[in-house]
């Protein structure tokens, strides 16, 4: 049993849903395993994301420590990036064995269709 935050999870896979789960986590992760990006790049990169839902799972990712929000003051306009934190970059090989398994899986099966 694992316990986070006073919430409870019966084992290792159902503790790393927590982190990743969803429609949308490990799809932002993704995107942040190569490089830094701009909240404006993120929505550029992931067109079909609301830009409420991008925000809310940033806020998410960064509140679980496995992405980092530096924002730059020094001078106007605001610049603020987004980047994994090193807690995050520990599930680049998790994030990386997914994305493999979807391409493999979209080869085998003909119900899965690939568009431009």
């Amino acid at each position: 049993m694992y316990c986070v935050d006073n919430k409870h999870f019966p084992c290792s896979t159902s503790l790393t849903m927590k982190y990743i789960g969803g429609k949308w986590k490990s799809v932002i992760l993704i995107h942040l395993t190569k490089d830094k990006k701009r909240y404006n790049e993120l929505r550029k990169e992931i067109p079909t994301i609301t830009e409420r839902t991008l925000s809310l799972q940033l806020k998410e990712l960064e509140a679980d420590g496995l992405v980092c929000r530096k924002v730059y003051t020094s001078k106007p306009p605001l610049k603020v990036e987004y980047g994994l934190t090193s807690f995050g970059q520990t599930l680049i090989p998790v994030l990386d064995a997914i994305s493999h398994w979807g391409k493999e899986a979209s080869k085998a099966h003909k119900k899965i269709k690939i568009e431009p």
